[in-house]
């Protein structure tokens, strides 16, 4: 059986790394058409990137037909995966994001706090039209998301649309994976880690290392090693003995700014000031990216991709595809519907867990309660995305309101309304839901 890729965001950055993923998997997954599909806005870079790609494909020597494509339900048809790395408005919306919060001295960042309600608002409408495609189209197909927010989103998608083959993967459980097997100079192979949580605010349980309980090792470790197992738009602080002895679980990069709030406050601000938004920073590495993939020389996805926030999104996107198609049982950790895995939240919410990957799709493994002094927390942010996704869907001014009020990085009713309103103008060209007739703004 031949298979057909779909790519729905062909033109971003990340593209030559699925490439890559699809190349090295060739004889397990024998994809023969991938199609970059992406917005007329995006033709140049999405010619870039076809025109790599084809170079990287004539270089592995395998018969994979690559092309592009402006026309998302023509792309669809016969797809067996379609991926999905969107960024509605683009860059410039993330700067607003960053921009509008950071002005107000709230952080301003694109997946949490303010800027990350607003990704959503802006994204989950668009993916939803893409889902009831993919629906319509090839219901067969599985959607595998990477847009972030990736929790919130696939959220959304598993409630609301009738597409129910959606798997959600983010890269910062396979960087947690990879610091650990640094920290013990180990395969990241050898290496599991038990997680419990939701997408940007996970924790780490268990720790193992070949099979064998590390977790105590892996925490004094933390502290005294100054691993950092941080993408590269995260600036890793450290923890400190106190925080991670009482913990006794291994936090995640975002957790930096629910846990050390002030102090991160503090440096994007500086930051801010001296050097713009990361989003302005972002603009400059991709356009560095772009002129590298313009060289007619090279057939190779380029070290410099790691430089971006989100390298290693496509890796654990290709994972998924090759162990869904081929049935292989393993474990990896996505984002799907609890099912019971978590006994303290809902089966119906979406968690990132364990689970073993099959053809069916993933079965969360059951990790039981979650610790008590974490439970708040976890049940707070879940309630908070789901406060999110209703006003994404609603348009509803003051549903909008209590997502932001109810963000742990906002939390102040002034500083809400004041950002609320801000982002709502800047963005008015993709929040339509906000200003069509009868909703509240």
């Amino acid at each position: 059986m031949s298979l057909k890729v779909v790519v729905i965001g062909g033109g971003s950055s990340y593209t030559p790394e699925i490439i890559e993923g699809l190349i090295t998997r060739y004889d397990q997954i024998p994809v023969r058409e991938i199609v970059l599909v992406d917005i007329e806005a995006g033709a140049k870079k999405v010619a870039i990137i076809e025109a790599l790609s084809r170079r990287m494909i004539e270089n592995s020597g395998y018969p994979i037909h690559v092309h592009s494509s402006f026309d998302l339900r023509a792309s669809l048809e016969g797809a067996n995966f379609v991926t999905t790395q969107i960024r509605v408005g683009g860059l410039e919306a993330r700067e607003k994001d960053e921009r509008i919060p950071l002005k107000h001295g709230l952080i301003g960042q694109e997946t949490n706090g303010a800027g990350g309600v607003f990704k959503a608002f802006r994204t989950i409408p668009v993916l939803l039209e893409i889902a009831q495609a993919i629906h319509d189209i090839c219901p067969q197909a599985w959607m595998i998301n990477f847009t972030n927010p990736a929790g919130i989103v696939t959220e959304a998608l598993l409630h609301h649309s009738p597409h129910k083959k959606v798997v959600g993967v983010c890269n910062i459980p396979f960087n947690m994976r990879t610091g650990i097997a640094e920290m013990f100079s180990c395969p990241v192979e050898q290496v599991e880690i038990e997680f419990i949580g939701m997408n940007h605010f996970v924790f780490g349980k268990r720790v193992f290392i070949r099979g064998e309980d590390r977790t105590t090792e892996a925490l004094a470790k933390l502290t005294e090693d100054k691993v950092d197992y941080s993408p590269a738009n995260i600036v890793s602080l450290g923890w400190s003995k106190a925080f991670v002895t009482a913990l006794q679980l291994l936090p995640n990069p975002y957790h930096l700014y629910y846990f050390q709030t002030e102090e991160v406050l503090k440096k994007d601000l500086d930051a801010f000031r001296n050097n713009g938004t990361r989003a302005e920073i972002v603009k400059q590495v991709e356009d560095s990216l772009f002129l590298t993939y313009q060289n007619p020389s090279l057939s190779e996805k380029p070290k410099e991709l790691e430089q971006r926030g989100g390298a290693y999104y496509s890796e654990a996107a290709c994972n998924l595809m090759e162990s869904l198609y081929t049935n292989k049982q393993d474990i990896q950790t996505v984002n799907t519907l609890n099912n019971g895995s978590i006994r303290d939240l809902p089966d119906d919410a979406v968690v990132e867990i364990n689970a073993v990957i099959t053809k069916d799709g993933p079965r969360p493994l059951a990790i039981g309660k979650i610790p008590p002094h974490i439970k708040g927390l976890i049940g707070h942010m879940k309630t908070f995305e789901q406060l999110v996704i209703k006003a994404a869907l609603s348009g509803d001014y003051y549903d909008a309101y209590n997502a932001l009020i109810m963000n742990p990085l906002v939390a102040d009713e002034k500083k809400a309304k004041i950002v609320l309103d801000e982002l709502l103008d800047a963005h008015k060209e993709h929040l339509p839901q906000f200003y069509r007739k009868g909703a509240v703004i």
